[in-house]
This record gives C-alpha cells, sequence and structure tokens, in this order.
C-alpha cells in the first residue's frame, strides 16, 4: 500500500514556528513532524510514500534528501499553487494511481490508532474512501448514518449543514482526525479542477458512493495547530 502526507499547508497556525520553516519540519523530541509521520506509517507495514509541498518546498526536499527515512518518498511539488486537500490529491494522482487503497495522513496530527486496523476495516466494506474520526469537541464535523456511511457535514457553531444523503438528520456527528484511505476508484469521479477540499469531494460523492467513517476509540489523538500543543504530543511520545 501506498500513502500520501499532506506537509503543503502553510501552518499559519503555529507561527511564529513555521515563519522561516515548513510545518513538517517542526520538531517534536527532536524529530521533524514529517519523521513522525512517515514513522507511523512504517509500523503499519507502509514504506512507500507521496509527500506533497509547498510552503518552504525546498527546505523539505533538502531533508529528504539528506536524511535515510527508511522508505521510498516521491514529491508531489505544489509550489507553484497551494491546491488544499482535494486538488493536492489529484495533483498527486500519477504518484498515487493503481490497483490498490492508498493512505493519506496530516503531518500535523499524532494519533494512536491502529492504521492496519483501518486498512481491514476499509477493505471489508469495499469502500471508495475511509475516514478515521472521533467523538471529540470541534465546530465542523461529519454526520454519518447508523452503518457509518458519510450523510453530510455540519457547522454546529454557525448552524451552516451540507446534506448529502436523506439519513442526514438521523446521523451521528463525528470529528474527522486527518487520517483516510481512499480507492484509486475516486479519481476517474473527480470533476472539479485546481484548488479544492477534499471535504466537498466526499459530500458531493457520498450521494452515489460508499464513504465511511472508521470510528477511533484509540486513546491519543491531537492536532498540533497551536505552538503550546507540541509539548502535549511530546509528553505522550515520550512516554510510549
Amino acid at each position: 500500500m501506498k500513502a500520501i502526507v499532506f506537509a503543503a499547508g502553510l501552518g499559519t497556525r503555529l507561527r511564529p514556528l513555521t515563519d522561516n520553516c515548513p510545518k513538517a519540519l517542526v520538531e517534536l523530541n527532536g524529530k521533524p513532524l514529517l519523521w513522525h509521520a512517515i514513522n507511523t506509517l512504517k509500523k503499519a507495514g507502509i514504506d512507500d510514500v507521496v509527500v506533497n509541498v509547498h510552503h518552504h518546498a525546498n527546505q523539505i526536499k533538502e531533508y529528504l534528501a539528506h536524511n535515510d527515512l527508511g522508505a521510498i518518498i516521491a514529491i508531489s511539488d505544489e509550489s507553484d499553487l497551494l491546491l488544499d486537500t482535494g486538488g493536492g490529491l489529484l495533483f498527486a494522482k500519477k504518484l498515487l494511481d493503481g490497483n490498490e487503497p492508498f493512505l493519506a495522513i496530516n503531518v500535523d496530527i499524532i494519533s494512536s490508532v491502529d492504521l492496519t486496523e483501518v486498512i481491514k476495516y476499509h477493505t471489508t466494506n469495499n469502500a471508495l474512501a475511509t475516514l478515521v474520526v472521533r467523538n471529540r469537541k470541534t465546530s465542523r464535523l461529519f454526520l454519518f448514518d447508523n452503518k457509518m456511511k458519510l450523510s453530510g457535514w455540519k457547522n454546529f457553531d454557525t448552524g451552516e449543514e451540507k446534506i448529502a444523503t436523506e439519513d442526514f438528520h438521523k446521523s451521528t456527528p463525528l470529528a474527522f482526525s486527518g487520517i483516510q484511505i481512499i480507492s484509486p476508484r475516486i479519481f476517474p469521479l473527480i470533476t472539479e479542477t485546481g484548488k479544492f477540499s477534499i471535504v466537498e469531494l466526499y459530500l458531493r460523492l457520498a450521494k452515489t458512493e460508499t464513504i465511511v467513517g472508521f470510528e477511533d476509540l484509540s486513546d491519543f489523538w491531537l492536532d498540533l495547530g497551536k505552538p503550546d500543543q507540541l509539548s502535549i504530543a511530546e509528553a505522550y511520545l515520550a512516554g510510549k
């Protein structure tokens, strides 16, 4: 199985750490976030990895050129235009397309979820995509029906709703964890171009395709959105 690490973001929430450094190279316990993401993938048996880059892209390229991370790594270079998650996925098609599903992970999350279980779940459901989700406090949530099929999205602060299926109002809200498994069958279904969100893509495709959630009940998950969260992640990793 291949994987893509989404590492192209501007890292604005981590400023000033990302003023002169890409988010992917911000360090936890002496190792960059990119190292931790690839190490997580390797533990699940995945060592063929695409990394998308934009902000301070050359620094990431230099890091990968001079450090052996024990994986085959290809760069999907978005230096000219940051394409968001959906556009970034489509741009990396030539590096990901094939006969097997691939895993996608955001570079700025630390999670204790068992990726091998997520992969099994995806295969069992023969899903177009499997989204790892958790019951946690946040305003923007996916909604899933009683079979864990994606039925929509809601911003609980503003009340904005995006309804994908008729089960929307009977569904359970769960927060996306920044980890997903995607079938290459998705590529012919993408009609969007340029910069677009993978969330919007999923909400459109959920009307006709099987997109499921995997509820992560493991003990730890953290989105490294602010500098003060780095110490929390470091303490967790130090105790493993």
